[in-house]
């Protein structure tokens, strides 16, 4: 297939192979990318055995990960929507699959740590770029929504199969939790060379506004930094509050300057969308939850049951095979329901999740403790990530997919880093410092809390996108109102 095609947009939901082969190359990256969130995680002891690594240093295989990819997913939207969003797609797939190799063939944990820095680099530009990709290709409405249950499949599906390639890949050795992505990047970069259509020459109404980039990425990543460093140093020590003071002045700096820029890195007007706002919101205390959820889960398997590695895989499978089956069938239901309703009927199943492993005997079997939770957290999952792709971007112009696009990567990764890092807290704080399970299982039932809190607030959030049936009511060209048009999909 020639890589020349000219623009490419579509409103039918029947495509050729060349329409197929796009949606499939851009969605199996970010698929890579969320699988790598996670995927570390059940691998973790044993890399911290292998090189080395005090528990301080270790949480920087995860943490390096997200705080690259959370923090910079603004500049990387901004980024494909000015140098365009096939030329940034290829060169981040590039470092993300060198990266990968590296990652499994260092032997000292600051190289593997600066490896993960730079994956997360490579992961906050093909994020924005994959899903702007999507929403310029294919139009609003049946034919954007069809793709973007698609791309969420592969989105959805690495969050949760993470951590059972993990278990399984550990058994081999945890460097094949480093390797597996590099073919697949591989694959994946040749197929978007000649799949993706190449780009003319890019309308550039300004260009970087390097001071907000600075001040934004700069608030962001030490914000997340500092929270992720808090439970080691103290919430109320002083480097934490000049961290978070710190953090605070370089927000209001960025928020002056995108208000005065001419060319602002963030138009501030595009949070005035009401679907957006929520759906990122929503998506910061969702995958919040999710990943305190599932942090607590593999430390109760591994710490208190004793399971190795790959029994640990095997208890999150049921989760991650509701999501890889249930997320294709999602988008009729988000057409007949809508996202706000799809989203809170996934909250509230994480929230019965949580609420279920809390009520549960600490001895009682897998059966009856555990796969209630996990089968709801499959079920909440599928429900919610679809729908919160499809809301944060409906109505938004194709020249600022990418920024919305952007927006709601860096909430799931800065939510997710922030949510892991104060459940951390609050089961470190309970344990007392001990490590033993019984001391352990102390400060479960507190973090439980705090995660089925995220769930509530996030179910709060979702319900207030649900109105009741709105009024038949057309503009002068026959049409429903802008207002309605724009967000129909989205169904608020």
């Amino acid at each position: 297939m020639s890589s020349s095609a000219p623009h490419l947009s579509t409103t039918s939901t029947k495509w050729d192979a060349r329409l197929w082969g796009i949606l499939l190359t851009v969605s199996l990256v970010v698929g890579l990318d969320a699988l790598d969130v996670s995927m570390v995680g059940v691998a973790l002891p044993s890399i911290q055995a292998d090189l080395g690594l005090s528990t301080s240093t270790l949480q920087w295989v995860v943490s390096g990960y997200v705080l690259t990819y959370g923090g910079l997913l603004l500049l990387g939207g901004r980024t494909a929507d000015l140098l365009g969003r096939r030329r940034v797609f290829l060169v981040a797939v590039a470092v993300f699959a060198v990266t990968s190799l590296l990652g499994g063939l260092v032997d000292d944990g600051g190289l593997l740590i600066a490896t993960r820095l730079l994956k997360g680099v490579s992961a906050a530009f093909t994020a924005p770029a994959a899903l702007s990709i999507i929403t310029t290709t294919f139009a609003e409405g049946p034919a954007r929504n069809k793709a973007l249950g698609i791309f969420a499949v592969f989105g959805a599906s690495g969050y949760s199969a993470g951590l059972v390639f993990s278990g399984l890949l550990t058994e081999a050795g945890w460097r094949w939790t480093f390797f597996l992505p590099f073919p697949v990047a591989v694959i994946a970069l040749i197929a978007a060379f000649r799949v993706l259509p190449k780009e003319g020459p890019q309308e550039r109404n300004g260009g970087y506004d390097l001071p907000g980039a600075v001040t934004g990425v700069g608030a962001m990543l030490l914000l997340v930094y500092t929270v992720v460093e808090a439970p080691e140093v103290g919430w109320g020590a002083a480097r934490t509050l000049l961290q978070f003071a710190a953090a605070a002045v370089l927000l209001a700096a960025f928020l002056t300057i995108e208000r005065r820029s001419k060319h602002p890195l963030i138009r501030l007007g595009i949070l005035r969308s009401g679907p957006l706002a929520r759906a990122n919101l929503g998506a910061a205390v969702f995958f919040g939850g999710y990943l305190g959820f599932q942090f607590l889960v593999m430390q109760y398997l591994q710490a208190v049951l004793g399971w190795s590695a790959l029994e640990t895989a095997m208890g999150f499978l049921p989760a991650a095979l509701i999501v890889a089956f249930g997320s294709p069938r999602m988008v009729p239901l988000i057409m007949r329901f809508g996202t706000g309703r799809t989203i809170a009927g996934g909250v509230l199943a994480h929230l019965l999740a949580y609420v279920l492993f809390l009520a549960i005997d600490r001895d009682a079997p897998y059966v009856v403790g555990t796969l209630p939770s996990m089968i709801l957290l499959g079920i909440g999952f599928t429900l919610a990530f679809a729908s919160f792709n499809i809301q944060a971007t409906a109505g938004i112009p194709d020249h600022e997919q990418g920024l919305a696009g952007g927006l709601l990567n860096t909430s799931l990764q800065v939510g997710g880093a922030i949510g892991l890092a104060v459940v951390t807290a609050v089961l470190t704080a309970n344990a007392e410092g001990a490590t033993g399970s019984g001391a352990l299982l102390n400060g479960f039932d507190p973090a439980l809390y705090v995660v089925a809190a995220m769930a509530v607030i996030g179910l709060v959030i979702a319900l207030t996108g649900i109105r009741g049936p709105r009024a038949a009511a057309v503009d002068d060209d026959g049409q429903k109102p802008l207002e309605e048009r724009e967000f129909v999909y989205a169904a608020d």
